[in-house]
Order: structure tokens, then C-alpha cells, then sequence
């Protein structure tokens, strides 16, 4: 039955450590094998393996000047922006300008950037600094840069709560919509964690997995022996319309964002609610959205992400809300890594495809939960399931945490 405050997801762009697209990145999440690495740009650090893209080229694909004139984030943005638009089967060139919008979430900015130019300073050579580092590297150019390319002139922002990110601003485009701002949004997250600087930081919190000698079993989600996350990089951009437009044009409606959660959990700079009561309180403020009850979820993509207090905090949440018995869960970070701020788009996007083969990918390297907070995860291989209505859970650092409902069309 249509629901009054869901909108429809058109088109879909991905570029991640699974590959270029969406179709292989579904594909690499579907084998359940870590893609972590060591990795020569993190060398001589105390961890220095993660989850990498190989093989993107961004003079090849935007030209020298625009590849030189941003960071890679940005790349990657610009990137999955092209590809969701030329899934939803729209052109740019034709397009309502003023009523298209872009909301994207970014986690960090550009630490590889202000690394660089602030040694050119700390050297006593202010004039070799590049007037383009602070514009290449603000946050809110990533959107910018996005609208620039492919012409919006609706509203452009970015939104940043940590590594909900993505879903955040996943989120904020359905209210522009309901609210009548815009008739197309592209939404979703860029971010990458692979600079030195990111690395050394997550490394000094004791954030990181610390299996340097085998990469690819280090990120390992609710399982007993997980010790930290494996940083990664990405892009996911979605396209999203009210049905009723989307219908009118003859587009493809792949998935409905039915609901959509927030909160904070105001208790710790970093470490989340011990029992995970902030991620309680936005996975039922996105149910109470969408109009259903816990019963009806058919399946959660957890934020998940290999540290101890994390995964203890959100299983917790979903035992609780569940009433001790939560639906098939799985973790895509198991395999693609932490990409921060775009890691809640990427889980969207993958979130859309499960409804669409109906079945749900497995999680890498889990062997055994702790008794008191064991859910139901798919491992080892994908798992057919008829799945009408899913949740995709999203936390990061202050206590952000974001949760969507996407529903089968």
C-alpha cells in the first residue's frame, strides 16, 4: 500500500573496493570475501592495510584540469553522481535545472590535502601553497562540484554526522522532496579514509584492526574476536523522485525510502550508548516514519563495523527491538571496509539491490557471536529471502545514528 511520505529511488552510481558500478560491487559483496590489503600508501604506519580502488582513473574520466583541481573524494562523487543519473535515465541537459537538488554526506575532508600544503607552510613557503587547497578540500564542494558537472541549480549541500553521513543526507533529500523544494535529489556520500594522516589518527584511538599479517581476515563484525575496522574509500549517489513523477516519466523505480530515523546519543565523543539506546531510538523513530512495526522488517543491513563497543551497542538495539528476534542480518562492511562518510550510502544502495534479488549477502570472516548478543547473520553464502521491507542502520562518532526503511516497489 503507497505511504504518504515515501519517495522513489531511480537510479543508482557505486564506486567502490568491489569494483567500478553497482553490479560489481553487488557482485564482489555477494562472494563474502574481505577485499582488505596491505596497502603502499599507509607504509611504515602501525596499521597499514585497508580496503582499497584499484583501477580508477579521474583523467581519463573528467580530464587533466578538473582531475588535478580535486581531491579524490570528490573523484569518486562525481563518479557515482554520473552513473545514478544515467541509471534513473535522465539527461542533464534537459532536466527541470531549478527543481534538481544534491545532498551528499562527507565524513572527513581531504586530510591528504591539508597535510601537503600545511608542510609547504611549516616550511616557510607560503607562496608554493596551492590556492586550491582550501576549495578542493571544504566539505561542502563535493555537492558543489556535483552540481557543477551536471548543471543543478536547485539546491546543493553537503551534511556530515560522521559516518551516518550517507544516510543522512539520504534522509534530508526525501523531506526536500515532500516538502515540495525540489522534484529530483541525488543523494548519498563520498568520502575516503585512506590517507596517512586518517590512518594514523584511527590507529592512535585504537579504532583499527591490528591483523596487519592477514589483512583479509581483519574486519570481522560481531564476532567475538573482532578488534577494530578496516578503513576504506567510496562513493554511492542515489536518485530519488516522488512515485508519481517517477511513474509519469516511465522511469524504473527500483526501491521506496519509506522511513527514515534519527538521533543522538549524547554520551560520549566516539564511543556509542553501552547498550546501544541511541540506535534503539532512531531505528524506531524510522519505523514509526514509515508507518510499520519491527515484525514487518524482513531484514536489517547493520552498520557493523569489527569494533568491540560498536557491535556489542547495536546488537544490543536490535534485540531490543525486536523483541529478542531480530530478522537476517548481514554487515557489507565485512567486505568493502569503513568508507566513514559514504559507507551509509554504499549500505543504501546495497540495501535497494537486495530488495531487488531478494536475497541478502553474506558477512566475511564471522565464526562466533557472544551468546547474550547472537542475531541472526547470513555468512558464508548469499541467502534467498523474501524480503518486502528493509532497514539499513548507520551510527558515527558524537553519537549520530541514522536508520532508513526502503520498501520493494
Amino acid at each position: 500500500m503507497p505511504h504518504a511520505r515515501e519517495v522513489a529511488v531511480t537510479g543508482i552510481g557505486m564506486i567502490t573496493p568491489g569494483g567500478p558500478t553497482a553490479e560489481e560491487t553487488w557482485r564482489a559483496v555477494c562472494e563474502g570475501r574481505s577485499l582488505a590489503r596491505t596497502d603502499p600508501e599507509l607504509a611504515g604506519l602501525p596499521v597499514d592495510i585497508s580496503c582499497r580502488i584499484d583501477g580508477f582513473d579521474a583523467t581519463a574520466s573528467f580530464g587533466r584540469p578538473l582531475a588535478r583541481r580535486l581531491d579524490r573524494f570528490t573523484h569518486l562523487s562525481l563518479d557515482a553522481a554520473r552513473q545514478a543519473v544515467t541509471d534513473a535515465k535522465l539527461d542533464p541537459a534537459h532536466w527541470p535545472r531549478e527543481r534538481v537538488g544534491v545532498v551528499l554526506g562527507v565524513g572527513s575532508n581531504s586530510l591528504e590535502t591539508y597535510v601537503r600544503e600545511f608542510t609547504l607552510l611549516g616550511e616557510g613557503r607560503p607562496r608554493a601553497v596551492s590556492p586550491m587547497a582550501l576549495p578542493r578540500s571544504v566539505p561542502s564542494m563535493v555537492p558543489a562540484e556535483v552540481a557543477l558537472d551536471l548543471q543543478v541549480h536547485g539546491p546543493s549541500f553537503s551534511v556530515a554526522s560522521a559516518c551516518a553521513s550517507g544516510a543522512t543526507a539520504i534522509g534530508v533529500a526525501r523531506d526536500l522532496l515532500l516538502a515540495g523544494t525540489c522534484d529530483i535529489v541525488l543523494a548519498g556520500g563520498a568520502d575516503s579514509g585512506r590517507a596517512r594522516m586518517t590512518a594514523t589518527c584511527f590507529a592512535q584511538m585504537t579504532a583499527l584492526s591490528r591483523r596487519t599479517d592477514d589483512p583479509s581476515a581483519a574486519c570481522r563484525p560481531f564476532d567475538v574476536d573482532r578488534d577494530g575496522l578496516v578503513l576504506s574509500e567510496g562513493a554511492a549517489v542515489l536518485v530519488l523522485e516522488r512515485p508519481d513523477d517517477a511513474r509519469a516519466r516511465g522511469a524504473h523505480i527500483r526501491a521506496l525510502l519509506r522511513g527514515y530515523g534519527s538521533s543522538s546519543d549524547a554520551h560520549h565523543p566516539v564511543a556509542p550508548h553501552p547498550d546501544g539506546a541511541g540506535a534503539e531510538r532512531a531505528l524506531r523513530a524510522a519505523l514509526a516514519d514509515a508507518g510499520c512495526v519491527p515484525g514487518d522488517v524482513d531484514h536489517v543491513n547493520a552498520h557493523g563495523t569489527s569494533t568491540p563497543a560498536g557491535d556489542t551497542a547495536e546488537a544490543l538495539a536490535l534485540l531490543r527491538t525486536f523483541d529478542g528476534t531480530p530478522p537476517p542480518v548481514t554487515s557489507t562492511k565485512s567486505v568493502l571496509g569503513h568508507a566513514l562518510g559514504a559507507s551509509a550510502a554504499v549500505e543504501a544502495a546495497l540495501t535497494v539491490l537486495t530488495l531487488q534479488q531478494q536475497h541478502i549477502p553474506p558477512t566475511a570472516n564471522l565464526h562466533r557471536q557472544h551468546p547474550a548478543q547472537e542475531l541472526d547473520i547470513v555468512t558464508a553464502h548469499p541467502r534467498p529471502t523474501p524480503i518486502d521491507l528493509a532497514a539499513t542502520s548507520s551510527f558515527g562518532f558524537g553519537g549520530q545514528n541514522t536508520v532508513l526503511i526502503l520498501a520493494k516497489p
